[in-house]
């Protein structure tokens, strides 16, 4: 299954990276990340990440709320994808 998580983080140096080896290594394979600085936002990164996995996605986003860097973040399963 394929979930869409909506992320705000802050623009810090390898923020990025913690939050996609977070979904690694909680089984979920990331597919694709969007998103941009906002300037209205304090800078702060508006991003999208697409993960592909059998887990609750719940978990996930439990563990990358922990991450210092993140601000907020949602889960949103993607209907009508093939896994």
């Amino acid at each position: 299954m394929q979930y869409r998580l909506d992320l705000v983080l802050h623009p810090a140096e390898g923020a990025l990276l913690r939050v996609i080896g977070m979904a690694e290594r909680r089984g979920f394979a990331p597919q694709a990340v969007h998103g941009a600085a906002d300037a209205t936002d304090q800078g702060r990164w508006h991003l999208q990440l697409v993960v592909d996995g059998d887990r609750p996605p719940e978990t996930l986003c439990r563990q990358i709320e922990k991450i210092y860097d993140c601000v907020s973040v949602k889960v949103t399963a993607l209907q009508g994808v093939a896994a």
